[in-house]
């Protein structure tokens, strides 16, 4: 019996991975973030299957249900919205398996930064902008931040910024970041990043809070940075014609034939 853990995507009912979807076709068992994971995911779900919206229970709840299916000799999908790398609350539940003796795995998923640059249409690595990528948030109820991570920091290095979990503490998010990227910098909120109802709003950190739309209070990413302009970067040396080829491969299953044909 395992618990497998799934990323179940940020939101649209096809941004799951094969793997995962065969998962869930293939668990007795299916425990879902019921707030956040679409329902039609369940449609993957074997006939007959024990579906439990865990967002209602709490830990000690949710790890009672996988113990009741390893002693029926059921597999678990358990279902997470985004990627389960960051704060999925996954590392404490796989804690108190592991101490039960219960195997897990772990499917990741489409991260929600990635379906917010998609919406966006847009790199937040560009050349000569920005070549980093800082997954952050501010401090909430479910989680303070450890010293030294913290926006004015983060900003000091001029990266492009995905702020997850921050959007009722718009005004702590500007006043940290003015300073180093100043007002006119590019930001965008993107709300519900490929749902049906997804909403983008372009603005500055000037402006920000007067852009944000009232509806938008939970469920919305900040990207901050000068690559949301997408403009006035640099070119990549990656397709340019004096590029040094020699460690591109041709082909994904011969990494070494660019060097056997001597063509580089």
């Amino acid at each position: 019996m395992t618990v497998h853990f799934i990323g179940a995507g940020p939101g649209a009912a096809d941004l799951i991975t094969l793997r995962g979807r065969d998962l869930i076709a293939a668990c007795k068992v299916c425990l879902y973030a019921g707030s956040l994971v679409p329902e039609a995911l369940l449609s993957h779900c074997p006939e007959g299957a024990r579906i439990v919206n865990t967002a209602p229970l709490d830990l000690d709840a949710i790890i009672a249900e996988c113990k009741a299916a390893e002693a029926a000799g059921q597999d678990v999908a358990r279902l997470h919205s985004g990627d389960l790398s960051v704060w999925s609350a996954m590392g404490e539940q796989i804690r108190r398996l592991r101490a039960e003796g219960i195997a897990v795995s772990v499917t990741p998923g489409v991260p929600s930064f990635a379906a917010a640059a998609a919406a966006l249409q847009t790199e937040l690595t560009l050349p000569g902008l920005a070549q980093s990528v800082v997954l952050t948030r501010t401090p909430g109820r479910a989680s303070s931040m450890p010293e030294g991570e913290s926006l004015t920091n983060f900003a000091a290095t001029g990266a492009t910024l995905a702020i997850h979990l921050s959007i009722g503490n718009l005004d702590a998010v500007v006043a940290d970041l003015t300073p180093a990227y100043g007002g006119d910098c590019p930001v965008a909120v993107v709300y519900r990043a490929s749902w049906p109802d997804q909403q983008v709003i372009r603005s500055t950190l000037a402006a920000l809070k007067r852009d944000v739309t009232e509806n938008i209070t939970r469920t919305a990413l900040i990207l901050v940075g000068p690559a949301l302009a997408g403009t006035g970067f640099d070119e990549s040396c990656l397709y340019a014609s004096e590029y040094d080829r020699r460690y591109r491969p041709q082909s994904a299953d011969s990494p070494w034939s660019s060097w056997s044909h001597g063509d580089d």
